[in-house]
């Protein structure tokens, strides 16, 4: 393997996030911010505590995992589909790299941004509720996995996409409402019975329900399921990408 080529990739896509910090970072660092003053605030008054745990505390590993899937996507799907927007990517399908040196490089890079982000997220947490983390090799875990299996699908999106529309599309579309249903904000265990069964089809609510017990030691499904969903998750994301580049799908626009 290639490691000059896989830094190589590494180097240049983190330099563009240090060039754009102000989007890149400071952006959904403020959003969350914003999060934690509204629904801290206003539904904080009124839902005082949810499992024993005081609700502005309770959503944090609901936000995280909202920033860190929608960003973990937007990175490594722009990062990969600007180079076939502006015809650089001859320079990399000419280059003697393979497709994993590509799609360690990019990926490695977008996950890196994800997990920086999510530490931020967690330290600016601290600052407007007390954060307790019962499980944090677990929770060191799950990001690490939530990273590298989103930036995979971003990498996936930014290949599949033929305009800046769509690369928005998925994390807009669809991430975030699927963020916003699966129990970010709440418990399902507060739903009506068959809104609990429907939440099971969400495949979001499983890594939320897996991260929170890493603070809490309170999830609405079983860890083990949570983690089984994951790697699913990141496996399906490896063959589709080992499949694109087998059968040399859209690689150039």
């Amino acid at each position: 393997m290639n490691f000059y080529a896989i830094q190589a990739i590494y180097r240049f896509e983190m330099a563009r996030t240090f060039r754009t910090l102000l989007q890149s970072i400071a952006s959904p660092v403020l959003s969350t911010s914003l999060y934690f003053i509204v629904f801290g605030s206003a539904i904080g008054s009124r839902i005082q505590e949810i499992d024993g745990i005081h609700y502005g505390s309770f959503i944090v590993p609901g936000l995280v995992m909202l920033s860190l899937l929608t960003e973990s996507i937007s990175n490594a799907s722009f990062g990969i589909y600007f180079p076939k927007f502006n015809g650089t990517i001859y320079e990399i399908l000419s280059a003697p790299v393979t497709m994993w040196e590509v799609v360690i490089g990019y990926v490695g890079a977008a996950a890196t941004k994800s997990l920086m982000l999510g530490v931020l997220m967690l330290i600016t947490a601290s600052f407007f509720v007390p954060i307790r983390i019962d499980h944090p090799f677990l929770m060191v875990f799950f990001l690490l996995l939530t990273c590298i299996s989103f930036s995979l699908f971003g990498f996936v999106i930014g290949i599949w996409a033929d305009s800046f529309e769509k690369l928005q599309m998925i994390p807009m579309l669809v991430i975030t409402p699927l963020v916003f249903l699966g129990g970010s904000f709440y418990s399902i265990q507060m739903l009506p019975k068959f809104w609990q069964n429907v939440s099971m089809f969400n495949p979001v609510l499983y890594l939320v329900s897996g991260f929170r017990y890493s603070f809490f030691e309170r999830a609405d499904v079983a860890l083990s399921i949570s983690i089984s969903m994951i790697l699913i998750f990141l496996s399906l994301c490896l063959f589709v990408t080992w499949l694109i580049f087998r059968t040399g799908y859209k690689i150039k626009n």
